[in-house]
Order: C-alpha cells, then structure tokens, then sequence
C-alpha cells in the first residue's frame, strides 16, 4: 500500500483546482529548474540543481539520465540515496490529482539503486537499498531491498535471497 495523505476536493476535478494546493511560482520555478535540469549532460550540475533549487535529498554519487522528470509539484519529497543510478526519461511523482481528490506522498529511494530507462514511481513508494527496477516498470507499491522487480503491473522477478543465490552461481 503506498502511503499517501489524501484531500478531497469539491465542485470541479482536482487538477483544475492545483494552484488552491500549490502556488503558482513554485510551480513556474520548478518547470524551468526540471527543464534545465533534464537536459544538463553534467551530473554534479544536475544534483545541485535537485538540491539547491528543488530542495531534494539527493545522496553523495546517485546519477539522474538525461530527461528525468521528477516531480513538478513537489520535488521536496523525494529522497535519494547514495550511489543509485536513476534511468533515462525516468518519471519520479510525488503527487496524483485524480477527479474528487488529490494525493500527495513521499518517494524515498535506497542506496545503490538501479531505475531502468522510462520507468515511473508513483507517490507514497519506497525502494530499499540494492534493488533493482527493470526499465520500462510501473512501481505503484513499495519495492524490497535488494528485489529485482518490474513489469507493468510491477512484480517481483527474484528476492533478495534469490538475487544473491544467482551471484554466487557466477561466481
């Protein structure tokens, strides 16, 4: 179950009513920060960007692939762990405006993970430590340290367990 706080709206859908939850210069400035961001090929700019600009916790040598989205709205509640690499065109939200409400939730991403390409985190998941997402997944719950997981709809493909039994094979 992700953990989200949901806020009911009323009259039209939740998105028509976004700057009641968000201002509008926020959201203005996060655009341009995300856009310059996204296409920035130098991965200290990009983490300082994510730090300074957006106030994301972003852990001492994770990498962010070109065009990265992370969420637009509410940068700030993501958390990045050291050393994970987050794929190309990877989508990170924080929040989901829906027609009768709206949810906002925490990502918080472990050490040493690995995003595939084109994948997207919903809001209210963690990742553990040492997991593994396939490129390309939909992580709509939490994922546990040291799973390799993907698929749409995300499913666990080996454990922890199973993941360390198939490195000792090779090795």
């Amino acid at each position: 179950m992700r953990k989200t706080k949901r806020f009911p709206v009323k009259d039209t859908n939740a998105l028509w009513q976004i700057y009641n939850t968000v201002p509008f210069w926020k959201v203005m400035k996060n655009f341009i920060v995300i856009q310059l961001a996204r296409y920035t090929p130098i991965i200290e700019i990009k983490n300082w960007f994510y730090r300074k600009w957006l106030f994301m916790e972003v852990g001492e040598y994770t990498a962010f692939a070109l065009m990265v989205m992370p969420d637009i709205m509410f940068p700030e509640k993501i958390k990045v762990g050291r050393n994970s690499v987050i794929g190309y065109n990877t989508t990170i939200l924080a929040h989901e405006y829906l027609i009768k409400e709206y949810r906002i939730g925490e990502v918080m991403i472990g050490d040493e993970v690995m995003i595939g390409a084109n994948s997207t985190i919903l809001p209210g998941v963690t990742i553990g430590d040492h997991a593994i997402v396939s490129a390309g997944t939909l992580v709509h719950k939490d994922v546990p340290a040291g799973a390799f997981v993907g698929g749409n709809p995300m499913k666990v493909i080996y454990t922890k367990e199973e993941m360390e039994q198939r490195e000792e094979k090779r090795n």
